[in-house]
């Protein structure tokens, strides 16, 4: 029996050792994620789609995250701190053999910056070659030469956006104009005022969403804190370091920098088990659902502006091939850069990565569970939904006149054919199902009263799902 029980422990310890070989932290990082990290899952993840020979795509709708960005004025500082820090717990560890030989070396890569939030290197390579990619697969619908009006590239007004987007365009125009040995041509990439920008910048635009994330950011942190201290005594035991909770909490920020910006795995990273890797994504991940995604309708139904605008894009190119407008008169594709903050909603107002029943709740404004904790799977990955570069495509598809209905929507995440569930689990989606199942339910809501009623008033007043569970004023609510 004791045999038995040897072999037995042996045998686990056997399957975890090879579960941990296969584990590769930079698929691990939430919205930290690199494109190129994300679209390896998603391939395995989503189904090819079956897009009839016959159908044409005439239009198409892009709206897509900047790429990867350096870390921000305020992260740069806690790295600062950090490098500091940790050479004063590797003194007080006294050459414990416990510490990683690195620990007390350790030098900020980003030491002496004193900007950031800049979109890097990788992160226009990333736009370049998407942009590149999206002509080489709807060739059809890039033929004409390049106008403002056929070809419309709009972007926030944040840097790191508007750079993507001119990223993007030397990819999708490379070789289409005389400028320069890339053969380039110039573009035009346009911005709303981040005050009024209620397509891109919505989260910005909306007061009551501004009041409901102040409100629950401290109680979303509560909610990760048992993971948080968990992790932080199993991390200072193995290592030997008196970590606080702020100590691992930085260390995660930059495993997740090291790991996405600068392909580095055997430093911060290495501290951490694929376990507690695991826990940590999903506790970045529950603060993206509560705060960005499904865990409240405001989140999304003030994307509805962008949603709106995506199905007017859609209905013009309609009419001009209706009335047999000349190709090179109308417009071909609206392509868009914005942020996380955009993504998500939008993605969700799609219902994307939900079941049916799912897709139902959020029609009728009803509370979703929270994404279960590990080792449990969830569907809800910010992984997933918006990596760096992460992006939707909306193509409209004309069909022979012959067939009925005549007009198609294709759904593409991340360049992945994607189900869509208001179309019963269908990738390739009647254009008035579309509009009838997946738009229409969420106008319901105009955007200026959802984003400035009076909370005050019981009849414009939304309560959130979780209230009972995050504890904070009614006024909040919505």
């Amino acid at each position: 029996m004791a045999m038995k029980s040897v072999w037995i422990t042996l045998l686990c310890l056997f399957v975890i050792a090879e579960a941990d070989q296969g584990f590769d932290v930079r698929h691990h990082l939430s919205t930290v994620t690199r494109y190129s990290a994300s679209k390896e899952v998603s391939q395995n993840l989503i189904k090819g789609s079956n897009v009839p020979s016959e159908c044409t795509p005439i239009h198409l709708n892009l709206v897509a995250r900047h790429g990867t960005r350096s870390p921000t004025k305020k992260r740069l500082r806690e790295m600062e701190n950090l490098s500091g820090r940790l050479k004063e717990l590797v003194r007080e560890a006294e050459a414990s053999e416990k510490v990683p030989g690195w620990l007390g070396k350790w030098i900020s890569p980003w030491q002496g910056k004193v900007k950031g939030g800049e979109l890097i290197r990788q992160g226009e390579e990333e736009l370049y070659q998407l942009g590149i990619r999206v002509r080489e697969r709807f060739p059809t619908l890039f033929e004409e030469d390049y106008h403002p009006d056929v070809y419309t590239i709009r972007a926030t007004q944040i840097p790191r956006a508007s750079a993507s987007a001119v990223a993007f365009g030397m990819g999708l125009f490379s070789e289409k104009g005389d400028l320069g040995p890339g053969s380039n041509r110039a573009f035009a990439v346009t911005s709303e005022n981040r005050a009024s920008d209620t397509k891109l910048r919505f989260f910005e635009c909306c007061q009551n969403y501004k009041s409901y994330r102040k409100a629950k950011g401290p109680a979303v942190d509560k909610l990760k804190e048992p993971v948080l201290d968990k992790i932080t005594a199993s991390v200072a035991k193995r290592h030997g370091l008196n970590f606080t909770k702020q100590d691992v909490s930085s260390l995660w920020f930059l495993c997740k920098q090291e790991a996405s910006l600068l392909n580095v795995t055997n430093q911060s990273c290495e501290l951490f088990t694929p376990s507690e890797v695991a826990l940590l994504e999903w506790a970045d991940d529950l603060e993206v659902f509560i705060l960005k995604g499904y865990g409240n309708s405001l989140n999304y139904r003030m994307g509805v502006p962008l949603l709106e605008d995506v199905l007017l894009s859609m209905e013009e190119a309609i009419k001009a091939r209706e009335e047999k407008f000349p190709p090179e008169s109308y417009e071909k594709a609206r392509l868009r850069f914005a942020h996380a903050e955009t993504i998500v909603p939008f993605s969700c107002l799609l219902g994307l990565f939900l079941d049916g029943s799912e897709y139902e709740k959020i029609q009728k404004e009803k509370p979703l569970e929270l994404p279960p904790q590990p080792p449990k799977t969830r569907d809800f990955r910010g992984s997933t939904m918006a990596p760096f570069g992460g992006n939707n495509m909306l193509v409209l598809y004309s069909c022979p006149a012959a067939s009925s209905p005549k007009y198609f929507v294709q759904v593409l995440h991340n360049e992945h054919s994607i189900a869509l569930p208001g179309c019963d689990g269908k990738d390739f989606c009647p254009l008035e199902d579309f509009k009838a199942k997946v738009v229409t339910p969420h106008l319901k809501h105009a955007f200026d009263n959802l984003c400035n009623a009076n909370l005050d008033d019981p009849e414009k007043k939304h309560q959130s799902p979780w209230s009972w569970l995050l504890g904070s004023s009614q006024k909040t609510e919505l």
